[in-house]
């Protein structure tokens, strides 16, 4: 049964509603959010985040003048910290020396300009990059994941080898260009794949997009 990216987007809606990703309180929380988020669970970024709120530091200025010993301490809860720790300093020196810390000003670049720039920082990929421009920028970049790969790998939409750009070709293609759509069916995946389209034991007999699953589907467990 052929089925379409408008299809899977109403049946997750149906079954999950709203939801309300990404979390952030400004497009500037939701860019640290989308470096320190990197290997490790959306609870730990929110201590981080909270203690840069806490610090008054949930400013680009502000954040890129605080020392690195300073600045590993405040994000520690994310993991990974001293990694993440150079990888924001990148994405606060770019935006200082690029667009001397205007948002707004970065957000008005043409995309493609905009993601190539963004691709250049240390530490930002294109899932990075697409999700600061999504979520921050609310410009229509669609968002790739692993919830997203194994989703349609598992079904027979796209192979287990895809890369990330093919992946988001597919959705580009097949959907029309509207940021609260993107922003919706992103989302919709990761609640999907964290309930029910786990890396291991997946849900698939109460999973509602089982009866979609092809027969004798390949799992790929360690996937």
């Amino acid at each position: 049964m052929k089925i379409t990216l408008t299809q899977l987007y109403e049946r997750l809606f149906d079954e999950f509603g709203p939801q309300h990703w990404w979390p952030g309180r400004s497009p500037l929380e939701v860019m640290i959010g989308a470096v320190l988020v990197q290997n490790t669970a959306w609870s730990n970024v929110r201590h981080a985040i909270e203690n840069l709120r806490d610090a008054d530091l949930i400013d680009v200025h502000a954040l890129y003048a605080v020392s690195t010993a300073e600045l590993e301490e405040l994000i520690r809860p994310a993991g990974y910290f001293r990694v993440k720790t150079r990888r924001l300093r990148a994405l606060l020196a770019y935006l200082v020396e690029q667009y001397d810390g205007s948002l707004e000003r970065m957000f008005t670049t043409a995309l493609d300009t905009l993601r190539e720039e963004l691709l250049a920082v240390h530490g930002i990929g294109p899932e990075t990059a697409d999700s600061i421009l999504l979520y921050a920028g609310e410009l229509p970049a669609f968002v790739v994941d692993t919830y997203t790969h194994r989703v349609l790998a598992r079904h027979g939409w796209i192979g287990f080898g895809a890369d990330y750009h093919a992946i988001q070709d597919y959705f580009v293609q097949g959907l029309p260009e509207e940021v609260p759509l993107y922003n919706e069916f992103h989302a919709l995946f990761v609640r999907l794949g964290k309930d029910f389209c786990r890396k291991s034991r997946p849900k698939c007999d109460v999973c509602p997009l089982g009866d979609w699953l092809p027969s004798g589907h390949p799992l790929e467990p360690d996937f």
